[in-house]
């Protein structure tokens, strides 16, 4: 339920909320600034959400590393991405351009993670 939130609010808000509207006739001015204001908010989402995957994964697949699992590296990803997403909007007010790399790598990275098995169907 978590990854349908945040994989699905990522995809929507960027390929289907903003360019909605953007075409509603908009200043372009007043659509950054609703961007601006909603994105952080996702991404903090996509966080927490991906914090809650990988306890969740941690606890079905008795994982001794993430690093072996692609669903465990898939959520490290999201969650290096989410903190540098917030560190350079902190640190670096012109990040712009990183800020949209790593808005966009959260999105492949829960559509890849969406491709993946549930935790706990792997037979061993």
């Amino acid at each position: 339920m978590a990854q349908t939130f945040w994989v699905g609010g990522l995809w929507l808000l960027h390929f289907l909320v903003l360019p909605a509207i953007a075409k509603l006739g908009l200043a372009p001015l007043l659509v950054e600034e609703i961007a601006s204001a909603v994105r952080p908010l996702v991404v903090g989402l996509a966080g927490v959400c991906a914090v809650l995957q990988v306890v969740v994964l941690i606890r079905a697949e008795r994982l001794p590393s993430l690093w072996r699992d692609m669903r465990g590296q898939l959520l490290l990803a999201v969650l290096v991405m989410a903190a540098s997403y917030f560190g350079v909007r902190h640190f670096y007010s012109a990040g712009g351009l990183w800020l949209m790399f790593s808005y966009l790598v959260m999105a492949f990275c829960g559509l890849l993670l969406v491709l993946q098995a549930v935790p706990g169907s792997s037979k061993r």
